[in-house]
């Protein structure tokens, strides 16, 4: 036992070590990062979908064992979860299209070049939200709730290193800033305004370390005060929103509905939501007890 703990304490300090000179290295210039893995002809690799699936594989493996520790049936898992990536795509997809209109209105070739880029996480939420709705609708070995909430419970983990994709991307980053975790933006990927400016805010990186605490946040509370189907998924509005909101702030990319942050206003209705929907609960189980 001695020797499983001081092996995993050998590879997790390589790691953080290792961590850490990659950061230094990418976020002062002195290493740009390729979005390709890698390049055989046509075919092309890149780090944001292998990330991006790489983080919702992690996700279904702890939703899986949980599925398994509650009796319900792991099967069901698997098709909800095919289910929930088609819709969390598609409607991923809309939503973006939807706030960016003026341009793929003279562009309608382009809405379904989900490959050029241009999906939005509150878009794949609500779409996930709905195929977990669409599946349940029918006598399941789990409820809409329960689903939802084992959904909202592993997917900050999966959005936590998905928002790798962006950093390898040089995407979705901040304002300008001289901050000490400045991050270097090559010039081809600057924002339209901001070409003169070489250090910005590493938003992403901001996100994933929220959306991993989220996550931790989460599994205790599963763990030890989980007591009614929807309190998991209240908290994730919450939570997640929470710091979106406080994100969103810095980002040079926004998508505006008039001169409000689109992704701002969904979370703060997605916060109040979640907040009231919690407190109900929660007196629920008050009066019960009374």
């Amino acid at each position: 036992m001695r020797k499983h703990l001081l092996a995993a304490l050998i590879i997790a300090g390589v790691g953080i070590f290792f961590l850490a000179w990659f950061l230094h290295a990418t976020f002062s210039g002195k290493l740009v990062v390729d979005p390709f893995i890698f390049r055989i002809g046509r075919f092309r690799l890149k780090w944001y979908s292998t990330l991006i699936v790489s983080g919702l594989l992690l996700a279904y493996f702890i939703a899986r064992k949980y599925f398994k520790s509650r009796g319900w049936k792991p099967e069901e898992l698997d098709e909800a979860l095919l289910l929930g990536v088609a819709f969390g795509i598609i409607c991923a997809r809309a939503y973006y299209v939807v706030f960016e209109w003026d341009y793929f209105k003279n562009n309608p070739s382009e809405i379904i070049k989900i490959w050029h880029g241009g999906i939005a996480i509150h878009g794949g939420i609500l779409g996930a939200i709905f195929a977990v709705w669409l599946y349940t609708r029918k006598k399941r070995s789990f409820t809409f709730l329960e689903g939802l909430d084992v959904m909202t419970w592993v997917f900050p983990l999966a959005q936590a290193i998905g928002r790798w994709g962006n950093f390898f991307n040089h995407e979705a980053y901040g304002t300008p800033t001289n901050l000490p975790w400045k991050m270097f933006v090559p010039p081809a990927f600057r924002m339209p305004g901001y070409e003169s400016f070489s250090y910005f805010h590493p938003t992403f990186l901001y996100e994933s370390a929220w959306d991993l605490m989220v996550f931790v946040i989460l599994t205790i509370f599963v763990k030890r005060h989980y007591e009614k189907p929807g309190q998991v998924t209240a908290l994730y509005l919450v939570l997640y929103s929470m710091g979106r909101i406080m994100v969103e702030g810095l980002r040079t990319d926004s998508l505006w509905f008039g001169n409000i942050r689109v992704a701002q206003l969904f979370s703060a209705v997605a916060m109040f939501l979640g907040a009231i929907w919690y407190l109900m609960l929660v007196r629920k189980n008050e009066t019960r007890g009374d």
